[in-house]
């Protein structure tokens, strides 16, 4: 690359002794080769900021981005919203399919109104705050969750 002025490999010894003593630990029966471990190895780097014309430009198009109004910038939030509207009623719906339960056994069980499950999984409302974590909680260790619940 021409954006490069100066490359250094170093190869630190210390860590190599460290690699080849915990691999012979980890693997008892393992027999030691004369194989060297590559491990860990520094790349000093220089950029001169001088030459601009040698620097990387970004992976953006500027045509693009000059092209862009806020009509777009809008249309782009809502669709961002609506997606992620989208993957809490995903989660949601998935951690009550993982439980194997109904959405009234669901809403029975976490304590929350049947509407509010039903709103989750539709998309309509996202879950926040401690609903949202208790969701969490559910889909990584349920039982414990459920335990704790009853």
């Amino acid at each position: 690359m021409n954006y490069i002025r100066s490359m250094k490999f170093e190869w630190d010894e210390s860590k190599s002794e460290t690699c080849d003593k915990t691999l012979r630990a980890s693997f008892p029966l393992a027999k030691p080769t004369k194989e060297r471990f590559n491990t860990m190895k520094t790349v000093h780097m220089t950029i001169d900021p001088a030459e601009p014309a040698k620097l990387l430009t970004g992976r953006i198009d500027p045509a693009r981005v000059d092209a862009t109004n806020e009509k777009a910038i809008t249309a782009q939030q809502a669709t961002d919203e609506y997606n992620a509207m989208q993957d809490a009623a995903k989660f949601a719906r998935r951690v009550r399919k993982r439980l194997g339960l109904s959405q009234m056994a669901f809403s029975e069980r976490i304590d929350v109104p049947i509407e509010t499950i039903r709103n989750w999984e539709q998309g309509k409302r996202s879950p926040t705050g401690a609903a949202k974590a208790l969701l969490k909680v559910l889909d990584r260790s349920p039982e414990v969750a459920l335990a704790a619940l009853a």
